[in-house]
């Protein structure tokens, strides 16, 4: 212990400054070798949120018999553990094994960037304002037409359409969380549509071309700030940018549906997140810190402890990044668009007997 006390001092003294800690970097466990590594000791005092995790584990007992047999013994220890402990140096007297997540730095800071359910306006039929068809997955075989062949009406007459929107960037940004609900004025109906499929051309971010171009800054790059540009520019340009990113999703109509994940599970506010399935299979418990953001999307200095349920994955979502999962509406999707921030992450499994309650 003495030892890498020293090497940790040793390594603050030679790269303290230069290491940046703006975005919720911290430095606490030196260099990690493996992308789990296992750990008998968490050093944190940040303060404790397990207020959701009950909530999300029944979700996923009640929907999955596959992931509730997996899972079960594990979360009822870990609800032990909130309840009369949640002091991460006890999980192993709770007969849960710890590993830490490298992240894509090596030394602990694993990236959180958020996602929502975006609520958008649409119509059943087009008309002069809602004339933008958003599109159920057509037979195309493993290749389907680029997003600018779509623009340009490769689907249009298919009987491909689920609705109309108003503009082109909400079903876009629709797309890149992979779904969303939808109200129908017509008919005053609130509909979810699922992630029902892609054209299988590669992705392209968005945000990296406008600031590519200059159009905006990295560092005020957002969601709010991709959807200020779009209001300030016509159509065409903005036709033109979208047609960047070859990639298209399609959806599927399921009224009266929950927000799900990849796992089929009903994702709750700040208790899910979308993970690397080849790390954390679906249903995984983890530990994290959590990068506390104010209203600005700057983060405050403190680290939230929660625990939280790897239950969606996404193709951006690879390695050290987890995508928290915010919820439905405007407001969650500004929150979520504010988040490319740093945490730490603990893997959790189980390695006693369940229910084995620590001596006294």
């Amino acid at each position: 212990m003495v030892t890498r006390a020293l090497m940790l001092a040793s390594a603050l003294i030679l790269f303290g400054c230069a290491q940046p800690t703006e975005r919720g970097q911290q430095y606490l466990d030196g260099k990690l070798e493996t992308t789990l590594e296992r750990t008998d000791h968490i050093e944190t005092d940040a303060p404790r949120d397990f207020n959701t995790f009950s909530a999300q584990a029944e979700k996923v007992e009640e929907t999955s018999p596959s992931l509730k047999a997996k899972y079960q013994n594990l979360y009822a220890q870990l609800k032990v553990w909130a309840q009369e402990s949640g002091n991460p140096s006890e999980l192993a007297k709770y007969g849960v094994n710890v590993e830490q997540l490298a992240g894509a730095d090596q030394k602990g800071n694993t990236l959180f960037t958020g996602y929502f359910s975006p609520v958008i306006e649409m119509r059943h039929t087009p008309d002069h304002l809602f004339k933008y068809p958003v599109y159920a997955k057509p037979q195309c075989g493993a290749v389907c037409p680029t997003r600018a062949q779509i623009y340009d009406g490769a689907l249009k007459g298919k009987g491909l359409e689920l609705g109309y929107a108003s503009n082109m960037i909400d079903p876009f940004l629709m797309e890149v969380q992979g779904s969303g609900f939808v109200h129908y004025a017509d008919n005053d109906e609130l509909d979810y549509f699922a992630y029902a499929g892609k054209n299988n051309h590669p992705y392209v971010s968005i945000g990296r071309i406008l600031i590519e171009r200059g159009l905006i800054p990295k560092e005020k790059m957002s969601m709010k700030a991709i959807k200020e540009w779009v209001a300030e520019n016509d159509s065409a340009t903005v036709q033109e940018v979208l047609e960047q990113n070859p990639s298209y999703v399609f959806f599927e109509s399921q009224p009266g549906a929950d927000v799900v994940g990849a796992a089929g599970i009903p994702l709750l506010p700040m208790a899910a997140v979308a993970g690397d399935r080849s790390i954390f299979p679906m249903g995984t418990p983890i530990l994290a810190e959590v990068p506390l953001l104010d209203a600005n999307g700057k983060w405050t200095g403190v680290h939230v402890l929660k625990l939280l349920i790897v239950l969606d994955t996404g193709g951006a979502v690879k390695g050290g990044h987890l995508d928290l999962y915010h919820g439905m509406g405007a407001r969650s999707g500004i929150a979520a668009g504010h988040y490319r921030h740093f945490g730490r992450v603990w893997k959790l499994d189980l390695t006693a007997p369940p229910l084995q309650i620590p001596a006294n």
